[in-house]
């Protein structure tokens, strides 16, 4: 069965049955959300009647709340000595705030050593995973990234090596972005080479979650600009071929593909995505569907 969905709000007053319903409008089985704004700590206190609303309404619509990704801030930087004081205690609490919701993936980018350097800065992750994980039953994913400025984690080994030094194997897995991978080098056209790799490196086993995203930027670029889904220079072909990819079939797949002006995207891209057929009217569908 393909697991498809994307990137949903979280709000205030509706919290995770929002987000939830967010995720059936668009007809997709599962969903990822931030449990408060990516580029700050801020966090509301969770509400226990609307987290069980959800939770019922997930089980009446099936779908597994395993499936289910929590994506933690962007200004977590877990690389970076000097930002790991605050850095830690709030991934505790996020972690602490997944569990109270009932989920139990986060993903979560490594983090950028910001003139360290990559030994350095993979020392202070493996520190602070542990630290986290001895803390919380969540499991961890760590998001491949595209290779901008100072961030770890744009290729398999320094995903490995963190692995390596963490204690909780079990608490531990990794997140593929496919914008990131071809930003960063790797060639999408051959997926299964991308897979083998990672069966070589003994890392297949801790793939959680696997985002779904062309890029505005050609292969190797190091850039991180999402585009639409065939928009991109990744294609609309590589981008099937990945998803319906046999050894992938039971892995979420969860698009972050940006807006068309005000709208979101991704109730025509999962139609074009479950018809494997590329609709080349996409910001137009869009717009006339949330202006109608």
């Amino acid at each position: 069965m393909l697991i498809i969905g994307s990137h949903v709000s979280f709000k205030k007053d509706t919290q995770l049955l929002g987000s939830l319903k967010e995720a059936l409008s668009y007809g997709e089985n599962t969903f990822m959300f931030y449990t408060g704004a990516p580029q700050n700590t801020n966090r509301l206190p969770l509400d226990d009647e609307l987290t069980n609303m959800a939770l019922d309404m997930m089980r009446k619509n099936n779908i597994d709340k395993n499936n289910v990704i929590v994506h933690a801030p962007y200004i977590v930087n877990l690389a970076n000595t000097d930002k790991l004081d605050y850095s830690i205690p709030f991934l505790i609490e996020e972690c602490k705030r997944c569990e109270k919701l009932s989920m139990n993936k986060l993903v979560l980018h490594p983090g950028s050593h910001v003139g360290l350097g990559i030994d350095t800065g993979i020392d202070n992750i493996i520190f602070a995973l542990n630290k986290v994980l001895s803390n919380t039953n969540i499991t961890i994913l760590l998001e491949t990234m595209a290779g901008k400025g100072s961030e770890i984690g744009s290729n398999f080994n320094e995903i490995k090596r963190i692995i390596e030094g963490v204690k909780f194997k079990d608490k531990i897995g990794i997140c593929l972005d496919t914008c990131h991978l071809s930003d960063a080098g790797y060639d999408l056209s051959n997926f299964d080479n991308i897979l083998d790799e990672l069966e070589r490196l003994d890392l297949f086993k801790y793939l959680g979650c696997i985002h779904i995203n062309d890029s505005k930027n050609s292969m190797g670029s190091r850039k991180d600009r999402h585009e639409n889904i065939g928009y991109g220079y990744i294609g609309f072909t590589n981008i099937i071929n990945i998803i319906y990819n046999d050894r992938l079939s039971s892995i979420p797949k969860i698009l972050e593909t940006p807006y068309i002006g005000l709208y979101p995207p991704y109730k025509f891209e999962i139609e074009m995505i479950r018809n494997k057929k590329f609709n080349d009217n996409l910001p137009s569908l869009v717009e006339e569907y949330y202006e109608k």
